[in-house]
C-alpha cells in the first residue's frame, strides 16, 4: 500500500533506510546494535526491509591508519575493500540474535542507469526479500569512479526505493529533521512536514554534513527525498538514535508527502 502518513507506516509492505557514515563509524558504532533492533522490528512484524548503509571508508580507514578520510581515489577504493567486509560483519553480528541473515549488495550508477543491470539488480533485490533476507546496500566503492558515482548514498537510497516500489524511505544522519536553517542557528525552526512539490521556499539548506567523514548533507537529503517521493513513496528525515520512533509512526522528523496516486 501507499503510505500517506505517519500513522500508516505500520502497515508498510517495503521500507528502505539508509544510514550515513558518522552514524555508525568511529565512536557511534555502537549505534548499529540499536538501529538493527529497529529494524528487526519491522522485519518481525512482516515489512520487507531494506539498509543502506555508508560507512565502508569511514570504517576502513583505521585499519589503513588513516586520520581523515583520503581525497585521493586509490586510497578510498583500498579504504572501502577493508571497510566493507568489517562492516557488514558488524552489521551481522547484531542480527544474530534476532536469526535475520543479511545479504550484501553492492551498486554502481551504471547499474541503476542502464536496463540489463537495473532488471538484474531488482530480480535480485526482490528475490532477497522474498527470502526473507535483510538486503544491505552499498555504493561499490572499491570499483566506482569519480566519473560514475552516485554522489552520496542518500541518492542510492532513493534510487533503490523506486527500484523496488518502496512504501516508505527513511534517511538518517545526526540531525532529527529539516530546519528553516542550518539548526544551530538561533531561529531554526523544525519543519515537520513537507507537502508534495514543496519548494520549501526560504529555507537555508546546507550542504555539507557535520562529522566530516561521510558526503551528505540536508542539501542531499532533501534531493533524495523528492526523487523518491516522486515515485510515489513517502520520506522520514530523522536522526539515527530515532529509528525506532520513526519505524513505530512517532511525529519525528521531517516527513515528505508521496506523490498523488496516479488516476
Amino acid at each position: 500500500m501507499t503510505v500517506r502518513t505517519r500513522a500508516e507506516i505500520a502497515s508498510a509492505r517495503r521500507i528502505v533506510v539508509k544510514v550515513g557514515s558518522s552514524s555508525i563509524s568511529g565512536e557511534n558504532a555502537g549505534q548499529i546494535a540499536s538501529l538493527v533492533e529497529a529494524l528487526a522490528a519491522a522485519h518481525a512484524r512482516g515489512v520487507e526491509v531494506v539498509l543502506v548503509s555508508s560507512g565502508a571508508i569511514a570504517t576502513g580507514m583505521p585499519y589503513l591508519r588513516l586520520d581523515s578520510r583520503p581525497s585521493d581515489l586509490a586510497t578510498q577504493q583500498a579504504a572501502a575493500s577493508v571497510g566493507q567486509n568489517l562492516l557488514v560483519v558488524r552489521y551481522q553480528d547484531a542480527l544474530d540474535r534476532f536469526d535475520i541473515i543479511a545479504g550484501q549488495v553492492l551498486l554502481t550508477a551504471t547499474d541503476l542507469e542502464n536496463e540489463t543491470p537495473r532488471h538484474n539488480a531488482q530480480r535480485a533485490m526482490d528475490r532477497l526479500l522474498a527470502l526473507r533476507i535483510l538486503p544491505i546496500v552499498n555504493e561499490n566503492d572499491t570499483v566506482a569512479t569519480h566519473e560514475i558515482r552516485f554522489g552520496d548514498n542518500d541518492r542510492l537510497a532513493a534510487l533503490v526505493a523506486e527500484l523496488i516500489g518502496a512504501d516508505l524511505l527513511v534517511l538518517l544522519s545526526d540531525v532529527d529533521a529539516l530546519y528553516t536553517k542550518p539548526p544551530h542557528l538561533e531561529g531554526a525552526v523544525r519543519i515537520a512536514h513537507v507537502p508534495h512539490g514543496d519548494v520549501l521556499a526560504g529555507v537555508e539548506i546546507g550542504s555539507v554534513g557535520r562529522a566530516g567523514v561521510g558526503t551528505g548533507g540536508a542539501e542531499t537529503k532533501v534531493s533524495a527525498a523528492r526523487i523518491a517521493a516522486d515515485a510515489g513513496a513517502a520520506v522520514l528525515i530523522t536522526a539515527t538514535p530515532l529509528v525506532a520512533e520513526a519505524l513505530a509512526g512517532v511525529e519525528i522528523g521531517t516527513w515528505f508527502d508521496p506523490a498523488p496516486a496516479a488516476g
